[in-house]
């Protein structure tokens, strides 16, 4: 059964004729700015597992970057999105109710940590359009016109978000970019400045928001600050408790709405069902939630969650959309929803995130290369470098790393600001077998590309 069934190479060379056969039919057909550095075309996939066109198994450490939470093609949901399909496809929410929009926007209000004890839930597709979505609700509510957003987010590919967005390599040739968007610095205490004394890291970065306030948009123009609760694209950095609390703190002085982009992050990804219920722990909630990728197993669907007096804040007409609230998408997020519950996968998460944290972490004593390990539950980022001392981000060396997993049967992405982390997204039906398998591909692939990295330096 694919799975259960363990990583596995069959063809001498990769990607094996079938498969290369396809990629030069999509380098043909697609345009060439959709990348992809992978060897492998999909034949069928289930659980963390995937099968190519030629054979070969891959062990997915990817899972469509965050958005199989739950595995590919679980059983339950498949026929969730079945049954619904008998019924009916479509029927677009601003023109007719179906009892599926309306059952999961309760469901996620029941669950979300955002502040207020009325809460209401609406559906976009994609997590930029659940990010955009949340800008404009929250503009709608303080009637201000600024956000502030923060050094190494990722919140989409939208003209707004890739403008929210803090590396600009997903935004060449792109402009111009709309105003009213300032930008902090994001908490990489990895990467604090030389010398500054660890009590001092959350001052410092608590005091470049006040220099936007003074350099960029008053505070009384502010509309919301955007956080990830723990950056993706950025390099996997989980923002510090005391931080968030800080912001908060800030955001109720001046009126300004939080909203948590767990885009990435939701869905039991971090030990949580919303990452942002560490800070509801905290005694820190959130204004506004969007989320999106692992909320329907694969079917497209996001969501903004917010409080009632803010969600009915957009005058009638300015939010919604043709496809939001799809039947089938929503079908498919009751059913994961209530899988993930039933079967503890945020217990599973953390259980996985122990394991590998425990492997990275002895990895991390053992490489020169390793400067840093970190993450939350099943999300975990490994940053490479050239040595600890200097902390030189090792681009070239990652990239090789990537590689060589691939090419022994592991996905696994990058990730960071210098394209030097790795990221941990497997799918938590991830057997114990599979983690173990995928381990020991993983060091095996670090070890091998740090030999040859120090054999080239030393010729």
């Amino acid at each position: 059964m694919l799975r259960e069934s363990l990583p596995e190479i069959i063809t001498e060379s990769l990607p094996g004729i079938k498969a290369k056969s396809v990629i030069e039919r999509r380098e043909k057909a697609v345009p060439s700015a959709i990348r992809c550095g992978y060897p492998v075309v999909m034949k069928r996939a289930e659980g963390a597992m995937i099968e190519d066109v030629d054979g070969n198994r891959f062990l997915d450490w990817i899972g469509g970057v965050g958005v199989l939470n739950i595995g590919h093609c679980h059983r339950e949901v498949v026929e969730a999105v079945k049954s619904q399909a008998d019924k009916y496809f479509h029927g677009m929410f601003n023109v007719v109710t179906h009892e599926g929009y309306v059952e999961l926007a309760e469901k996620l209000a029941s669950i979300a940590p955002v502040r207020g004890e009325e809460v209401k839930a609406y559906f976009t597709n994609s997590g930029a359009e659940a990010d955009e979505n949340a800008v404009k609700v929250a503009r709608a509510f303080t009637k201000r016109p600024n956000i502030i957003v923060f050094s190494g987010a990722f919140h989409g590919r939208t003209l707004l978000t890739m403008s929210m967005t803090s590396k600009k390599a997903y935004a060449v040739g792109m402009g111009p970019f709309p105003d009213g968007i300032f930008r902090a610095q994001f908490p990489y205490y990895y990467r604090n400045p030389e010398g500054m004394p660890q009590e001092r890291a959350c001052e410092y970065y608590m005091n470049s928001i006040y220099d936007v306030f003074e350099q960029c948009a008053p505070a009384d123009t502010i509309a919301a600050v955007v956080v990830e609760p723990l950056q993706g694209e950025g390099g996997f950095i989980p923002a510090p408790i005391e931080w968030i609390t800080a912001v908060r703190k800030l955001c109720d002085k001046h009126g300004i709405l939080l909203v948590a982009d767990e885009v990435q992050t939701g869905f039991c990804r971090t030990g949580r069902m919303f990452a942002s219920e560490y800070w509801k722990e905290a005694g820190v909630e959130p204004d506004i939630i969007a989320t999106a990728k692992s909320i329907a197993a694969g079917v497209p669907l996001s969501a903004i969650i917010g409080r009632k007096e803010v969600m009915d804040a957009p005058a009638p007409g300015t939010i919604g959309g043709t496809f939001g609230g799809n039947a089938l998408a929503c079908a498919a997020a009751l059913k994961t929803i209530e899988v993930m519950e039933r079967d503890h996968l945020a217990e599973r998460s953390l259980e996985i995130g122990k394991q590998v944290m425990q492997r990275y972490h002895a990895m991390e004593e053992t490489y020169e290369c390793i400067g840093d390990v970190r993450g939350l539950g099943g999300m975990i980022g490994i940053e490479f470098v050239k040595n600890k001392a200097s902390k030189e981000p090792d681009a070239a060396l990652t990239a090789a790393i990537i590689r060589e997993c691939a090419s022994q049967g592991l996905l696994v992405e990058g990730a960071g600001t210098y394209n030097n982390v790795i990221r941990f997204l497997a799918p938590l039906v991830m057997t114990d077998a599979q983690l173990a398998a995928g381990l020991d591909i993983f060091e095996g692939a670090v070890s091998k590309c740090w030999e040859d990295t120090k054999n080239k330096s030393s010729i």
